[in-house]
């Protein structure tokens, strides 16, 4: 089967239609700024509850994890406590996080929570290679539902049985922690470059909500991503 593709236009022309993205793209990027702007000048809240968490090095407070630093970017990993396995979504967002050393010369922590119990978290994290960030376990207590990303109900409208993805951000004042920052469903896109990088391509996500020409390649979105160790040759 061949696939159609974009007109063959002189370098000329190529050049001229490339400069009007740009335009478009720099007025975009300027938004962006704009709304990064607003985002740091958000109100925020105070966190009281004494959530306790289970990582590699044991038991660990909220303040535990931003390991001494001023900011902590919580990534709320879809991993309930009978589930066998991760969320492929946010597989997709850890496989494309980058080393923290960048993060932590600007005093900023990234981790990730799940309810799903300490071994079965690590179990996963060895499967799919990743050597950070650190995973912490929430299984026994209420971080989860007081964040908005557990429900009760199983069923819940846009959850995976109860479970929702998310990031929190957090800011240390000593001993006082606030929440400043929560963001969910395509939201977290913001974390992975995955995304990104297909969005720079001529078929882009090759997903049925995307605007592209008639004839582009396209699947429903959600059906076709995959864990790194599930996609065939």
């Amino acid at each position: 089967m061949t696939l159609p593709m974009p007109p063959i236009v002189s370098e000329e022309e190529w050049h001229r239609a490339l400069n009007e993205q740009i335009a478009r793209e720099k007025a975009h990027t300027r938004e962006r700024d704009r709304l990064n702007a607003a985002r740091r000048r958000l109100p925020m809240t105070e966190v009281r509850a004494d959530y306790v968490f289970e990582g590699p090095q044991g038991e660990a407070t909220l303040l535990d994890l931003f390991e001494g630093r001023r900011q902590l970017i919580v990534y709320h990993f879809m991993f309930g406590p009978d589930w066998e396995a991760g969320c492929d979504g946010c597989s997709w967002v850890v496989d494309a996080m980058t080393h923290p050393a960048h993060l932590n010369a600007r005093n900023t922590t990234l981790v990730l929570v799940s309810r799903a119990p300490l071994e079965k978290l690590q179990r996963y994290q060895a499967r799919m290679g990743w050597q950070h960030p650190t995973w912490f376990s929430s299984l026994n207590g209420s971080f989860n539902q007081d964040m908005g990303v557990t429900s009760g109900n199983c069923h819940a409208p846009d959850t995976d049985r109860g479970e929702r993805h998310g990031i929190s951000v957090f800011l240390r004042d000593g001993e006082r922690v606030f929440r400043t920052y929560f963001s969910g469903k395509r939201g977290v896109e913001y974390l992975g470059s995955l995304w990104t990088y297909l969005d720079l391509t001529p078929y882009g996500r090759q997903e049925t909500w995307e605007e592209s020409p008639p004839g582009w390649p396209q699947t429903p979105p959600y059906v076709w991503n995959r864990r790194h160790d599930e996609y065939e040759a």
